[in-house]
């Protein structure tokens, strides 16, 4: 399984509420604490950051694919379900493990 990668500030109010949907994430579905989550601190990794096409943190990325990148005034919610989509796509990145199919 892939890791998701998060970058983030320390001071980002939003990377706050980033960390707190990933915490109700994997309490409400402990799949989600199988997917390696890598938070990148843009500030002490500028380098590798700078790799990745991002304006705002928080910004979520799997395999390389940005997935959601936080914009002023984003709920709880909406941050919420950005990560879920990468969480989700590193979860069931084969139609083996895809919602719904069976597994001998």
């Amino acid at each position: 399984m892939k890791k998701v990668e998060i970058f983030y500030l320390r001071s980002c109010p939003y990377c706050v509420k980033a960390k707190k949907a990933v915490q109700e994430l994997v309490e409400e579905d402990e799949n989600y604490a199988r997917v390696p989550v890598k938070w990148i601190n843009e500030a002490e990794e500028a380098d590798y950051a700078g790799e990745h096409d991002y304006e705002r943190v928080p910004a979520v990325f799997y395999s390389g694919r940005k997935y959601f990148e936080a914009r002023p005034g984003d709920s709880q919610e909406k941050i919420r379900e950005g990560i879920r989509k990468a969480l989700d796509q590193s979860l069931y990145e084969g139609p083996e493990n895809a919602p719904g199919s069976s597994q001998a």
